[in-house]
């Protein structure tokens, strides 16, 4: 069933910053449906479950991201050093030469 609404809204806009859109798919449902057992303050209100949801996932991929340069640059000192003598002094420098400006 396709509903149709059409309106139009002459009130101010209180921010000049971008507005989203989300259309609320089977999935988005779910997500929100799981949302509101974890918030059920906001159970009633979908679009406070969506911004739950926005702000919890951003900081697991901050987090995810923390401990992916946390482990890299464990890597990076655990294996600095680790070929002492293999490139002569001035290496790069010949290595450059070649390269166009």
């Amino acid at each position: 069933m396709l509903h149709l609404q059409l309106s139009v809204t002459l009130w101010p806009v209180p921010t000049t910053r971008p507005r989203h859109v989300i259309t609320e798919t089977d999935d988005i449902a779910r997500a929100l449906d799981d949302a509101a057992q974890r918030w059920p303050e906001d159970q009633a209100d979908r679009k406070k479950l969506l911004l739950h949801l926005v702000k919890e996932g951003h900081e697991i991929a901050r987090a995810e991201r923390e401990k992916w340069l946390a482990e890299r640059r464990e890597a990076i000192d655990r294996t600095s050093g680790a070929l002492p003598g293999v490139y002569e002094d001035g290496y790069l420098e010949k290595l450059r030469e070649d390269w166009p400006e």
